[in-house]
């Protein structure tokens, strides 16, 4: 088997262990497209001729091209904060603090792999002002990827980074192109209060909205589509549509982080042409699950 290739960034979600079914359900295509390319595991271990990757997290978007456009620098300069000496609380405060002050995109790129690396289970997480607010996460000695970022900027070079919403990357595929879809996950139960869960950055109407995106720009468009999400009734229900597979995956279940569970996904992968787009209405999915 071809070795994998890990992210440089640790990531909630990361799909770095689901990378062989995914892969096998991804079509040839001239150009993989990503609307939520979170820390790259599937752009990472595909061969693709070229790549769209997108994140609304302007952040993440400028560290990628950050490091498409200067990976040595940037290793270098990076490094520098990876030392004994900000491997404290009070460091790791200071420098978030600098983060949420500065306006300097490479700054925040510099700034960004040090959180991610000392932060908290390698969250990525902002309070409503835009300040990012993980905890430090003491780690005895946090890891420098400096192998895991120069294979990320030499395939960097077949790939175009942008950072807009889903929607708009939907409307500029093209046929040829292939899209995979790995948006915030659905809720694990119907009656989790999708309020709170809305105040992540994505609701129930967008996470239908995606559905019926991915439904017509398979099936009126010819463009391929692969979501991966939580197996619930709700996403059984918006993706109706497409071809299922689901499977089991380990997942941290403890709020502490200390104890692993199964979980239940689903990949849906809307072929082109198969069938006439029919997602159920966001109404419809609504009285079906009493939300």
């Amino acid at each position: 088997m071809t070795k994998k290739n890990r992210a440089f960034l640790k990531w909630a979600g990361g799909k770095f262990s689901l990378i062989e079914p995914i892969t096998a359900l991804l079509p040839e295509g001239d150009k993989l497209v990503e609307p939520f390319v979170g820390a790259g595991s599937v752009f990472l271990n595909t061969d693709y001729p070229s790549y769209v990757l997108n994140d609304i997290n302007p952040d993440l978007i400028g560290l990628f091209k950050t490091i498409k456009r200067r990976p040595q620098t940037f290793i270098n300069d990076a490094r520098k904060f990876f030392v004994d000496a900000n491997n404290n609380d009070n460091a790791y405060y200071a420098l978030r603090q600098q983060f949420n002050e500065s306006a300097d995109v490479y700054q925040r790129s510099l700034l960004f792999l040090y959180l991610n690396r000392h932060g908290y289970n390698g969250l990525c997480r902002y309070n409503r002002s835009g300040q990012f607010n993980v905890p430090f996460g003491q780690y005895r000695k946090p890891y420098f990827p400096q192998q895991e970022i120069e294979t990320f900027a030499e395939k960097a070079q077949k790939a175009t980074f942008t950072c807009m919403s889903f929607e708009k990357v939907f409307r500029r595929a093209r046929k040829g192109a292939v899209v995979y879809c790995d948006p915030p996950y659905a809720p694990l139960t119907a009656t989790a209060n999708f309020t709170s869960y809305a105040a992540t950055g994505f609701s129930l109407d967008q996470q239908h909205e995606l559905a019926r995106r991915a439904a017509h720009a398979a099936h009126k468009r010819g463009i391929p589509v692969l979501i991966s999400n939580h197996d619930t009734d709700l996403t059984r229900l918006l993706y109706a549509d497409a071809d299922l597979q689901t499977l089991q995956v380990s997942r941290f279940i403890s709020p502490k982080g200390d104890s692993r569970g199964k979980v239940a996904e689903v990949l849906a992968l809307y072929a082109p042409y198969a069938r006439a787009a029919n997602v159920v209405s966001l109404a419809q999915a609504k009285r079906k699950l009493a939300l």
